[in-house]
């Protein structure tokens, strides 16, 4: 199962590069670790996404509103928000091979291992007893499936328990105690766990001797929530009220790992909800359901998705889920949803002296609003897109199997819509393929190509996800129709040259992707 998920991520990994979805940074220097470039695929791809995001959630609600506040901010912003005091990760070192490790994550891999040799078992119960196999029965039966299921109760508590007292220490000895080797080569040979403040610093200011140190913001919240007074007065904002931004963020990532899930420079989709206090846990859950559709309306399968209740809460929030996904490395956190009380405006009302609040004309008073904050990470979405998209299948041509790659994005999604090929380069076939193109590319990102075979430029576009390949040929001479190929189902269909527009407009249209959510 393991080597299985790790194989598909190389695979995708590969198939990004190759396909120009994603390359290392400065690669020609050898790369920079963590670091990742998108290529002309693949921003068209996050382009779409971010389209997705900011429409479903700015256009589609009449009380959000969308900033782009700036990546440098005032120090003293990070010391309100508590990231210069408790913006750390427990770190430690395995002394054999000098690799530096997360502590929580070496421990949270540990009990997904532990969960995967109970999903065996059931497995291996369920080939042995077929459609006799009670599965609850045997969960609660089976000395392996008990074995494990202590093993794992035991672990998940001493875990929770020195995550909410920040015990560094207890970290260190679940380590131990269980024998938690180090991932790359099996060593157990460890020192204390330690811990490491993630923000990057730089100087501000024209020369080195008067700069002052400034930070690359490591999330885009904050400078929302410093912007809570301006919008809310130029927008003439009535709360409930939104403010969304997508946005870079910066963190020095010890331990980034597995593509672009975690990275050093990354972008977030955020959107901070402003609420009457005491209305929260009513706007918690509305943003959590709704968010969760705008994940499953992409239609990878609901079996993708699950909903992570945290045990240990942020010391700003007063409820916490994450929209996990099912990556090729398993159940990763795609989205966080959080009621973060009126920590926020309140630190900044402390450290600024400005008053950060709000005067409700029903209640006749002012406050500070409590917030539920939506936040997503944009690189990891795109990620969870290629995974879910990836396929390989062994389709017959002409008598001989042969296996094509195709990823299933969302046609909205899809970075080309179209592509236009003239069969062959002569007889006036070009000619037409250019004006099809020249017709189309005002409405739609559509490629031209007219090298290789035809078949070979068909599995080229479905590698990257092309939902239509549109073929002149020498009927079109004659009728003025195409060959309109699909890229799910390789059909092929004539369709009149003046139908085209429409044909795309109806499969690839966000306006239809946006309306399955306007509900």
């Amino acid at each position: 199962m393991a080597q299985q998920q790790e194989d598909k991520l190389k695979k995708i990994i590969a198939h990004a590069k190759e396909y120009g979805f994603i390359f290392p940074s400065s690669e020609i220097y050898d790369g920079l670790s963590a670091v990742y470039d998108y290529g002309q695929n693949g921003v068209e791809l996050k382009n779409n996404v971010k389209e997705y995001w900011w429409k479903s959630m700015v256009y589609l609600n009449e009380n959000i509103v969308g900033i782009d506040s700036a990546i440098f901010m005032h120090p003293r912003v990070w010391k309100a928000s508590g990231h210069v005091d408790a913006f750390n990760d427990p770190l430690i070192d395995n002394k054999d091979s000098k690799r530096r490790y997360r502590a929580d994550q070496l421990i949270e891999d540990y009990m997904a291992r532990i969960e995967e040799k109970i999903l065996k078992e059931v497995a291996k119960g369920r080939r042995k007893f077929g459609d006799d196999f009670d599965e609850e029965k045997f969960l609660n039966t089976n000395p392996n499936v008990l074995r494990h299921k202590k093993k794992l109760e035991e672990v998940h508590s001493r875990y929770v328990r020195a995550m909410n007292d920040n015990d560094l220490k207890e970290l260190y000895n679940i380590i131990i105690d269980y024998g938690i080797a180090d991932p790359e080569t099996g060593s157990k040979n460890w020192t204390e766990v330690r811990q490491f403040n993630l923000m990057f610093e730089t100087q501000f200011g024209s020369v080195a001797e008067g700069a002052n140190k400034v930070y690359l913001r490591p999330e885009t919240a904050q400078g929302i929530f410093v912007n809570f007074l301006n919008v809310m007065k130029t927008g003439r904002m009535r709360v409930p009220f939104g403010i969304a931004q997508i946005g870079k963020a910066f963190r020095n990532e010890i331990v980034a790992r597995q593509f672009v899930f975690r990275m050093r420079e990354f972008e977030q989709m955020e959107m901070q909800f402003f609420v009457r206090p005491g209305t929260e846990m009513e706007w918690f859950d509305y943003w959590k359901q709704f968010r969760l559709l705008w994940h499953k309306n992409m239609g990878f399968g609901e079996e993708l998705y699950r909903i992570h209740e945290h045990e240990k809460l942020a010391h700003y929030a007063n409820a916490a889920v994450d929209i996990e996904f099912r990556f090729p490395m398993g159940f990763k956190e795609l989205e966080g949803i959080h009621s973060r009380t009126d920590f926020d405006l309140s630190q900044h009302e402390k450290y600024s002296g400005k008053k950060l609040q709000y005067f409700d004309p029903e209640l006749d008073k002012s406050y500070v609003p409590y917030v539920v904050e939506t936040s997503i990470g944009l690189d990891r979405t795109v990620l969870a897109i290629l995974s879910a998209s990836y396929r390989e299948e062994d389709v017959s041509d002409k008598g001989q199997t042969e296996t094509r790659v195709v990823l299933s994005i969302p046609p909205a999604l899809a970075p080309v819509k179209a592509a236009i090929f003239p069969l062959v380069r002569r007889d006036n076939l070009p000619d037409v393929a250019r004006k099809i193109h020249k017709m189309l590319h005002t409405r739609f990102n559509v490629a031209y190509e007219e090298k290789d075979s035809i078949g070979k430029r068909y599995r080229r576009q479905d590698a990257i996800g092309t939902p239509y390949s549109i073929t002149v040929d020498y009927q079109t001479l004659e009728d003025n129709t195409v060959t309109v190929r699909d890229r799910d189902t390789m059909e092929q269909q004539r369709v009149p040259i003046d139908r085209l527009p429409q044909m795309i407009e109806e499969r690839v249209s966000m306006a239809k992707f946006l309306e399955q959510l306007d509900v």
